[in-house]
């Protein structure tokens, strides 16, 4: 490297956002993820003992995983490359599978490829990877916000171990935080800036595990805050706000008011006010909160508060959890704002819920009472002997594939669970049920 290449590195480094200056350079400097990169891991260790093998780093954005590349890359003798899959085409890695054949053969040195953003590129072009990727020509490091089973080749995942990152824990951003606050080479302590400790819980929680988001947020308030007259930046919860461009939400994931939106919210999906049902939603999700815990609270209130009202409710609900996951924030909102509005629209039924709430209070007050023995399994040798099965009639046989036996127990006979509301589809289950008991009796 020459005098003005290496002049203009470094003016690069100094002009970089400061999320890219302090990522870590080595595995003991990186803050989170203590589940894939603890000492006594398995990438902690193949990456120290510069053995790694393909490896897809999967999750949000903001958690690490081009962190992990580039310590990777400081961390092996390896050939290390990387490449967008946004803006790389196939010309781009036919070249590096060139140049790769060249070390491997010449210098038997190996070729780490690192794809930022896999998902990006289409099948054909994942499918010209794989026979180098099983050849050993490259090692692939890649990454990826969304699931790469879902996104990535069968094959190059099966040849791959797959690292999921999770969202960083607000004690790891805190850190992070603090740390370029005080790194005079890479952050911004030659600024002599201070922050709030209520500022930095807030910029901590409002980044939702994003290390990325936190410290462009501080970086900008740094850099915008005036001075005051002790000669110190101060960064004011007021300032953290600012920004974030978020507005402070009394909103406490851990505390009371986290338990108070979110049984509102259920409240109002059971009381049929779509507007309060979304505005809660709305809340939970400007607030940070997780969209798998809102679509967890949205799946058990369609079976708790509509049910059998409108079958399809949890299905919706479903359905909007895995197309939740799939897609990712911020466009996951619209997909739960419909699933609400559903919830909150369907006709209601809690017959689901006091029918298994009554049967659990029957079975602890009954104890293990004997199964009538018609029901009992007849599909074993000697089962006939003990009468199981005997005397069984096959409902499929009779009109309506309905015929009158006794299926409780004995002791419960005439003992009800599910009683069917009066609205919805229930009044259709009751309907029916009416029908074919009152024509078996004839």
């Amino acid at each position: 490297m020459d005098l003005f290449s290496y002049m203009r590195e470094q003016t690069q480094e100094k002009e970089s956002p400061l999320a890219a200056r302090m990522r870590p350079l080595t595995l003991d400097e990186v803050v989170g993820q203590q589940h894939i990169v603890g000492k006594d891991k398995l990438l902690y260790r193949a990456i120290q003992a510069d053995k790694l093998s393909s490896v897809i780093f999967y999750g949000p954005p903001g958690t690490g995983k081009t962190t992990l590349a580039r310590v990777i890359a400081n961390s092996t003798k390896a050939e290390f490359t990387q490449i967008n899959a946004t803006v790389a085409g196939k010309k781009d890695m036919e070249e590096v599978v060139e140049k790769a054949k060249q070390l491997q053969g010449m210098y038997g040195k190996k070729t780490i490829l690192f794809i930022d953003e896999i998902h990006r590129f289409n099948k054909g072009q994942q499918d010209y990877l794989l026979p180098f990727v099983e050849d050993g020509t490259i090692v692939l490091v890649g990454a990826t916000t969304e699931n790469p089973y879902f996104e990535v080749n069968g094959a190059l995942i099966s040849r791959s171990i797959i690292f999921e990152l999770k969202p960083l824990e607000m004690d790891d951003v805190k850190a992070l935080i603090t740390r370029a606050l005080e790194d005079r080479e890479k952050g911004l302590g030659a600024f002599k800036a201070i922050i709030d400790e209520d500022a930095l819980e807030f910029l901590a929680d409002m980044a939702g595990g994003d290390a990325r988001s936190a410290l462009n947020a501080i970086e900008l308030g740094v850099m915008t805050t005036e001075r005051s007259d002790d000669g110190l930046i101060h960064i004011t919860l007021d300032v953290a706000s600012e920004c974030a461009q978020k507005r402070v939400i009394k909103y406490d994931k851990g505390g009371d008011n986290h338990y108070d939106t979110i049984s509102a919210f259920i409240k109002s999906i059971r009381g049929s006010d779509p507007d309060a049902a979304i505005y809660y939603l709305a809340k939970m999700l400007y607030a940070g909160e997780s969209v798998t815990f809102i679509s967890r609270r949205i799946m058990i209130s369609a079976s708790e508060d509509i049910g059998n009202a409108d079958p399809q409710a949890l299905s919706v609900a479903v359905s909007a959890a895995q197309a939740v996951e799939r897609v990712g924030m911020p466009e996951a909102q619209i997909i739960l704002a419909q699933a609400v509005a559903y919830l909150a629209t369907a006709p209601k039924s809690n017959s689901a819920v006091n029918a298994i709430g009554d049967a659990m209070n029957t079975v602890r007050e009954t104890g293990n009472l004997p199964i009538p023995t018609h029901l009992q399994d007849a599909h074993y040798k000697g089962s006939a002997k003990l009468g199981h099965g005997v005397g069984y009639k096959y409902a499929h046989d009779y009109p309506n594939h309905y015929v009158e036996q006794q299926y409780l127990p004995y002791e419960l006979n005439g003992k009800e669970f599910y009683r069917p509301g009066d609205l919805g589809y229930e009044v259709k289950i009751k309907e029916h049920m009416k029908k074919i008991k009152k024509d078996a009796s004839k």
